[in-house]
């Protein structure tokens, strides 16, 4: 059975920062390409930022230079670190994992992350 699970979101003031997390269990994860998605009341779900097994990572445009994505093979875990967080960045995040070889996509509960004074 997989299971992704999500931790570490909450209720942060605009400047702090907030450190997800997302271990997974029942795939061989270094076959997979890990990612966080968000999705903001009213809005579809977007990528913020993936990484690859080699450690290339991508980022959408709006979190460039503020967040950083890591894995550990070793913990099976992938993580999101969001430094200068905004009121935009307000949304579920979810975390997924996408199987380099078949495409098949998994993905966790989500966590919500809330920025606001």
């Amino acid at each position: 059975q997989v299971q992704l699970v999500e931790s570490g979101g909450g209720l942060v003031q605009p400047g702090g920062s907030l450190r997800l997390s997302c271990t997974a269990s029942g795939i061989l994860f270094s076959i997979h390409t890990m990612g966080w998605f968000r999705q903001a009341p009213g809005k579809e779900r977007e990528l913020v930022a993936s990484i690859t097994n080699g450690g290339r990572s991508n980022y959408a445009d709006s979190v460039k230079v503020r967040f950083t994505i890591s894995r550990s093979n070793a913990k099976s875990t992938v993580y999101l670190q969001m430094n200068s967080l905004r009121p935009e960045d307000t949304a579920v995040y979810y975390c997924n994992a996408h199987n380099d070889y078949s495409g098949t996509n998994y993905w966790g509960k989500g966590t919500l992350v809330t920025v606001s004074s």
